[in-house]
C-alpha cells in the first residue's frame, strides 16, 4: 500500500536556523501542499463545524487527539468504522496527537493552553498541586484519570501506538512527555532521555502493528523533539531520534516518516528553537510544529523550517466572538458592532463576510446562539488557511519577504498605534 513521502518545491534563503521551504506531503488519503495550517479536530470534529464546512475553508488536513478518542468513543469503534477519516466523513489526510500533551496539561497544569511566557506567572499559575493532578508519569508510561468519569487508565508508548493504529490517521506522533518552562534543568534532561526511550518503544510497536495490520493503509510515525528552551537538549533530542530512525531501518523496520517539534516554547524564542531542531533534521523529512498561536508565529515558524502546524486559537477565539481581519483582531461582542452592517472583513471576503454582517454576528453572540460560534469559526479557519496558502504562493513566486512585511505591517499596525 502507498506510504507517506515528501517532495520539496522551493526554498527560502538558507542559513543557521533558517530552513524555510514549500513542498508536498503525499499521504494515502491525499496530498498536503506545504506550508500548511492544520485545524484541530480534537474529538474527531473541528468544534461547531461539519466536515463539509471544514473543506469549504480550503483546509487540507485535520488533527485529532488519541487520548480523547480513546476515552470516547474508543479507538476500537473508530477502527471498526474504517479509521478516523471515514468515521468523521472527512476523507482527506489526518493527523493524531499521541496524548503526550495530556501528560502535561492534565498531569501538572490547570489549563488547556500551555504557558508560553513566564512573565507575570508563578509556579502556582502553571502547575497544579499534587493532589489536584489527574496524571502521573513514571518510566513505563502515565497513569491517567479520565476527564469524563474519573476512571483510571494507563498510557504507555505501546498503548499510544495501539490506539493511534486503531484511529488510522495518516500521520501519528510518538508518545512523549511535554514539560513546562518552569521545570528544572535536571528534570528536562531526565524527560528528554525518557522521551527518547519511549520513542524507541513506539518504533518497535509501530513496526509490529504495521505488519499485523497489512490490510490497512500505511500510517507514518513521526518522532517528537522535546528539550524546552535549551539548545543542547533540543539538538541532543533531535540527533537521538535520527539515531533511532537509522537503527530501525538498518534492521529492516519502519523508521520515522517525519518529525514533530513539541514543548512549551516562549514566543520570543520560537523561531530560534525551531531553527535549532531543523539545523539537525534531514531535508527529505517533513516537520510539524505542535501548537502555534498568532499569525506572526506562522511566519517565524515557516522561516525556521516548519512545514505544517496546528493551532486551537482560531476556533477557541471564534467561540468567544474574536475574529481575524487583515487589520488585526476584532471582538464582535463589543457594543460598537451593534449597528455595524459591514461584513467581517470585506477586503478579505470569504463565505461569512459575503453573507453575514458584523451586526448579525454581534446579535448571535449576545443571544448565545450556537450559530455564532459556527460562523466565526468558519471565518477564522478560512483566514488562517488562506494566510498560509498565500505564504506558500509567495515562497513559490519568489516574493515571500515582501508579502510577510506587508501582511504583518498591516495586521499589527493598530495594536502598535495603541
Amino acid at each position: 500500500m502507498k506510504d507517506l513521502s515528501f517532495d520539496i518545491d522551493k526554498r527560502l534563503p538558507e542559513g543557521p536556523g533558517k530552513h524555510g521551504r514549500s513542498g508536498v506531503i503525499h499521504t494515502p488519503h491525499g496530498d498536503i501542499a506545504t506550508p500548511a495550517f492544520i485545524p484541530v479536530a480534537t474529538k474527531a470534529t473541528v468544534k461547531t463545524l461539519t466536515p463539509e464546512q471544514i473543506r469549504a475553508t480550503g483546509t487540507q488536513a485535520i488533527l485529532s487527539n488519541a487520548y480523547h478518542l480513546y476515552l470516547q468513543p474508543g479507538h476500537d469503534i473508530v477502527d471498526e468504522a474504517g479509521g478516523v477519516a471515514k468515521f468523521e466523513n472527512w476523507h482527506g489526510p489526518t493527523y493524531t496527537d499521541s496524548g503526550g500533551f495530556q501528560v502535561m496539561s492534565l498531569g501538572v497544569g490547570f489549563k488547556k493552553v500551555i504557558a508560553m511566557d513566564l512573565a507575570d506567572l508563578t509556579e502556582k499559575d502553571i502547575r497544579a498541586a499534587k493532589r489536584e493532578r489527574m496524571a502521573k508519569v513514571d518510566e513505563e508510561g502515565v497513569d491517567f484519570r479520565s476527564i469524563i468519569d474519573g476512571s483510571k487508565h494507563r498510557f504507555t508508548p505501546e498503548k499510544s501506538m495501539q490506539i493511534q493504529h486503531g484511529l488510522g490517521a495518516d500521520i501519528m506522533f510518538a508518545f512523549d512527555e511535554l514539560t513546562t518552562l518552569i521545570d528544572s534543568r535536571t528534570y528536562q534532561e531526565e524527560s528528554v532521555a525518557r522521551t527518547h526511550r519511549w520513542a524507541q518503544r513506539c518504533l518497535e510497536e509501530h513496526d509490529r502493528l504495521t505488519r499485523e495490520r497489512y490490510h490497512r493503509p500505511k500510517q507514518s510515525l513521526w518522532g517528537v523533539v522535546q528539550g524546552a528552551q535549551y539548545e543542547d537538549l533540543r539538538r541532543q533530542a533531535t540527533r537521538g531520534l535520527l539515531d533511532l530512525d537509522r537503527a530501525a531501518r538498518e534492521k529492516g523496520q519502519r523508521g520515522f516518516g517525519g518529525f514533530g517539534i513539541g514543548g512549551a516554547l516562549e514566543k520570543q524564542n520560537l523561531g530560534t528553537i525551531v531553527g535549532w531542531v531543523c539545523d539537525e533534521l534531514p531535508d527529505d523529512k517533513p516537520r510539524h510544529l505542535l501548537g502555534i498561536s498568532e499569525p506572526d508565529d506562522i511566519f517565524t515558524a515557516v522561516e525556521a523550517g516548519a512545514d505544517t502546524f496546528d493551532c486551537v486559537a482560531p476556533t477557541r477565539l471564534a467561540r468567544r466572538g474574536g475574529v481575524y481581519t487583515l487589520d488585526g483582531r476584532l471582538n464582535l461582542t463589543n457594543a460598537r458592532f451593534k449597528r455595524d452592517f459591514k461584513g467581517v472583513d470585506e477586503e478579505f471576503g470569504g463565505y461569512v463576510t459575503e453573507n453575514y454582517s458584523r451586526a448579525y454576528l454581534h446579535h448571535l453572540l449576545k443571544a448565545k446562539e450556537f450559530l455564532a460560534g459556527t460562523l466565526c469559526t468558519i471565518h477564522n479557519v478560512e483566514f488562517m488557511v488562506r494566510l498560509v496558502d498565500n505564504i506558500r504562493a509567495a515562497i513559490n513566486g519568489g516574493y515571500y519577504e515582501d508579502y510577510r512585511d506587508e501582511f504583518l505591517g498591516r495586521y499589527y499596525a493598530a495594536s502598535k498605534a495603541r
